[in-house]
């Protein structure tokens, strides 16, 4: 049975991953490794701690001795641990590098040296940059324009080169953007979602017209379960299917289901380097895999309405200091074999 590392799993896609993974019956160990900045929140594995293969463990992936610790005693690691706000890569490139490279080439190090099954690292379809016409696929060539989608193209590069050198059986995933529950008020849909229950207004870049591929993250956690279990070694998978929106068209549909009108909208100056649109194909995985997506966009966006509706203990503390810190996590030494929640 296997025991699997997830990096970042107490953050929005992470944490989604590791209750979908609980389930499985071969999987006999799951292990949380999480820094709890800003956007990882314990509370986000909330009932996950009910199950008995959960541990936690708090730290980060740039330690090298614990990561080579964890990795000794496990089979198959996920990495989605990263830093993931375009905006904040702006201002904070470094931080970005450094998770997501650096972070990477250390878990690629352990992972050479304990020889895991699996290495999968979680990225996006931003590395391809922007696509006025067409689609990209697995071998499409990588042109980032931010700070944000460099540093994950790069962390791809390097997790791949782990492959061909020391035959490290990594796999990459690139999913088009996430929505549902548990996500930080930074990101468009629950950003516009929180300001309107609040009935405040929300501001739109340019004229609105870029677009995006929404793709509910359940949905891309299947997609990801697939390449840890059949995916095959030195290979990328596009995670696709969910539905196109302009701005103002994924506008639309989140004051409809908020109950509100377009006198809350304003538009605003673009942002830099604002890329016009990112599309991408998913038959690889779907035709190797099995993939396929199962959410409808609508009834998935009023659920995840209804979610932070109910839920304004979540994120209201997010709304008022969004660089808020974590709660605070006691952890000791990694719980021995059969001990359960640490």
């Amino acid at each position: 049975m296997e025991k699997v590392l997830v990096t970042g799993g107490a953050g929005f896609i992470g944490s989604h991953f590791v209750k979908r993974l609980l389930h499985a019956d071969d999987i006999a160990e799951v292990t949380v490794l999480d820094a709890l900045t800003y956007a990882g929140h314990i509370e986000n594995l909330g009932e996950a701690f009910l199950s008995p293969k959960l541990r936690f463990v708090h730290g980060n992936i740039l330690d090298a001795d614990l990561v080579d610790d964890l990795l000794s005693r496990h089979t198959a690691v996920v990495h989605l641990a990263a830093e993931s706000h375009v905006d904040r890569s702006f201002f904070e490139a470094g931080a970005f590098l450094s998770t997501n490279v650096l972070g990477t080439q250390t878990l690629a190090d352990a992972a050479a040296r304990h020889g895991v099954t699996k290495f999968v690292h979680v990225s996006t379809d931003e590395v391809y940059g922007p696509l006025p016409e067409g689609y990209a696929d697995e071998d499409a060539p990588v042109r980032p324009t931010v700070p944000y989608a460099a540093s994950k193209a790069a962390g791809d590069f390097v997790a791949l080169s782990y492959f061909h050198t020391y035959d490290v059986p990594v796999c990459v995933t690139r999913s088009s953007n996430n929505y549902g529950p548990y996500q930080h008020p930074e990101k468009i849909i629950p950003l516009f979602v929180t300001r309107l229950l609040q009935g405040l207004p929300v501001t739109i870049h340019g004229q609105g017209r870029h677009v995006r591929n929404w793709l509910h993250v359940e949905d891309n956690c299947a997609g990801i379960e697939l390449v840890l279990r059949d995916g095959i070694p030195g290979e990328v998978y596009n995670i696709g299917g969910g539905t196109d929106f302009t701005t103002r068209e994924l506008t639309d549909v989140l004051l409809g289901v908020c109950g509100a009108g377009w006198d809350r909208v304003s538009y605003i100056p673009d942002r830099r380097s604002n890329d016009l649109r990112y599309s991408m194909v998913w038959d690889k995985i779907a035709n190797g895999l099995g993939y396929s997506p199962t959410h409808d966009i609508m009834q998935g966006i009023a659920d995840t309405a209804e979610w932070y509706r109910r839920n304004p203990d979540r994120w209201a503390p997010l709304m008022r200091n969004p660089y808020a810190p974590a709660a605070t996590v006691e952890v000791t030494a990694p719980a021995e074999e059969g001990t359960g929640v640490r």
